[in-house]
């Protein structure tokens, strides 16, 4: 069957497709692309079996990252936790990706990258294989809150919330430039524990200038002191946990589960019906413990490639931990520079 190509941020099809399917994230979304677009100069397209002017059916969004340093490349989507392919006919989506693989395979590029939310295991053609795993949070918030809170567990959240109200602990909520600022300097402090760069700033300037009110940033104070962040994104019925940053000073005092839970019954309020809490990755059992322990859903995600290319050889363990290393003792100006430098590469 034949496929056509679409700007997704210029054709109103695609918003009122995005709107109508029950597969589709914030990761499809216009104000996704938009922030993307913006911040790294990345080519959004949708692949489709529809005729230009007909209502849009099916389609796979992806990205063209074109990159000296990391290699070209189309990922479906980068920096995004998941996108599914939103298909229904049989054979859809082996058709659009045959066309994706023919195209990476002409111009030379480095590989095709789906990153589906659910397992498309069985339709995958042949070529792509499984190149990453992650686990996916999800939280059903269609329950009474009372009942969201007996399924957290005792002494890891309960508590914790527990504590944080007692401390007097308070929360401020927005997305002025100073509540930014406040969320990305304790982003430069968690980046700088796991030994990583930040995202540019102008990342989340962004996605504030694309998302507006579906966006909101929370800070958790001790008196004048704060302690924890998040940034969040509203999607429909789904409230998406996007970023999170602490001082780890004050673990002890439960500013992250506090937030947490305040994230969860607002966005209750604002009609959400499902948390995601986004993706964790295998080897941060911490970080996927900390989910568990909210009463949610754990599945499985595997991110799919192409590859044109033989693999290379991997960089041994312990170069990567020295460059890691290295990034953790840069000064934060520095820091910030070398995000603003890489992340366009990275994606």
């Amino acid at each position: 069957m034949p496929t056509y190509e679409i700007n997704p941020l210029v054709d109103p099809r695609w918003n009122e497709f995005v709107t109508r399917h029950t597969a589709s994230s914030v990761f499809h979304s216009q104000k996704w692309l938009e922030a993307l677009s913006r911040s790294y100069g990345y080519e959004s397209a949708v692949l489709t079996t529809t005729a230009p002017g007909q209502r849009l059916q099916n389609g796979i969004v992806f990205c063209r990252i074109k990159s000296m340093l990391t290699g070209s490349r189309v990922v479906s989507l980068p920096f995004s936790d998941h996108c599914q392919p939103l298909v229904t006919a049989q054979g859809e989506l082996a058709e659009l990706i045959h066309t994706l693989k023919e195209s990476v395979a002409a111009k030379g590029w480095k590989y095709l990258e789906l990153r589906p939310s659910e397992d498309i295991g069985a339709d995958i053609p042949m070529g792509l294989e499984a190149s990453a795993l992650f686990c996916l949070h999800r939280l059903d918030l269609r329950q009474d809150e009372d009942v969201l809170f007996r399924n957290c567990h005792k002494s890891c959240v309960q508590r914790k919330i527990q504590r944080a109200e007692r401390d007097a602990l308070t929360l401020e909520e927005g997305r002025s430039d100073r509540l930014l600022m406040l969320f990305y300097d304790l982003l430069l402090l968690t980046r700088r524990r796991h030994q990583l760069p930040p995202q540019p700033l102008t990342w989340f300037k962004h996605l504030i200038r694309s998302f507006g009110e579906a966006l909101t940033i929370k800070v958790a104070f001790k008196d004048q002191q704060p302690l924890a962040s998040m940034l969040t994104l509203l999607h429909g019925k789904t409230l998406v946990y996007k970023y999170g940053c602490s001082d780890a000073r004050f673990h002890n005092m439960g500013a992250m589960p506090f937030l947490f839970w305040n994230m969860l019954t607002n966005g209750k309020r604002r009609g959400a019906e499902e948390l995601d809490f986004g993706r964790s990755e295998l080897d941060n059992p911490g970080l996927i413990s900390f989910k568990d322990h909210w009463g949610g859903a754990r599945t499985e995600l595997t991110y799919y490639r192409y590859s044109t290319r033989a693999p290379g050889k991997a960089a041994k363990r312990w170069k990567l931990d020295a460059i890691r290393k290295a990034f953790s003792l840069l000064p934060d100006v520095c820091q910030r520079t070398a995000g603003t430098v890489l992340y366009k590469h990275i994606g």
